[in-house]
């Protein structure tokens, strides 16, 4: 079962324009009450710096980058490859706190 705040290895592939491209590190950002659909919504992983408010910086795998809230999307499981751990908890409620930011109105 995919949970919240799990990373996954993610076919981003086929992409248009300035869509976040090739397979990637993601974010699954779906409530885990989602999880018998056989989509998630994710957040693509870049270590790309751009201090962006919808980017979130993070460690991950001995790695420095970013959480990329503004390239949220939906795709079907069969794109998950591999769960490579979780995000820790001050990362989560940070995620958490900018996608309120971002769709409150």
């Amino acid at each position: 079962m995919v949970k919240r705040f799990e990373v996954y290895l993610v076919s981003l592939d086929p992409t248009l324009g300035s869509e976040i491209k090739k397979t990637r590190p993601c974010v699954v950002i779906s409530p885990d009450e989602m999880s018998a659909l056989n989509t998630v919504i994710i957040a693509p992983m870049t270590t790309k710096v751009k201090h962006y408010p919808t980017r979130i910086p993070l460690s991950f795998a001995k790695k420095k980058g970013f959480i990329v809230l503004d390239q949220i999307r939906t795709v079907d499981k069969i794109r998950l490859i591999e769960c490579l751990g979780n995000i820790d908890k001050q990362t989560a409620e940070k995620t958490l706190c900018i996608l309120r930011e971002m769709f409150e109105w």
